[in-house]
């Protein structure tokens, strides 16, 4: 949320997530996302707006839906609890998702991946947190 202001002040280069993400997303042809994450990561609008700067459609899944994926972040998975009914609400959501054109998900919560890997309803699942630890494991290479 506060990364262009951040990155201006810092003496060291900083990675942003968000740009991390586009990046992988255009290499796939993906020019309309869905999004999973938190209440707050959702509703504050700076993943939507980081995307759209790269020319990348961010769709949000309903109130409910926030709602419903938000509980299942911190009632259970940040507890360690994975349940199998929760996957498959989750994935209801997905489906949601995929009915309002989506050609992909980014699972914009690091705990989001212990319930959901690889393809959900045939779309891609991009996972954010592993996105941008490779695309900074990939910048200290090329800096080395």
């Amino acid at each position: 949320m506060y990364f262009d202001d951040l990155a201006k002040s810092s003496p060291i280069p900083l990675l942003s997530i968000i740009d991390a993400l586009a990046e992988e997303l255009r290499r796939d042809g993906v020019k309309r996302v869905g999004l999973l994450g938190t209440k707050f990561t959702l509703t504050r609008g700076f993943y939507v707006e980081g995307l759209r700067r790269h020319g990348i459609e961010a769709i949000v899944p309903s109130p409910e839906d926030i709602d419903l994926v938000n509980n299942v972040i911190y009632q259970e998975l940040v507890k360690g609890v994975v349940k199998e009914s929760s996957r498959r609400a989750v994935e209801g959501v997905i489906e949601r998702l995929k009915q309002r054109g989506v050609q992909g998900v980014a699972l914009a919560c690091t705990e989001l991946p212990l319930l959901l890997t690889g393809e959900v309803a045939g779309l891609k699942l991009y996972d954010t947190a592993r996105i941008h630890a490779v695309k900074a494991l990939e910048h200290a290479l090329e800096r080395s």
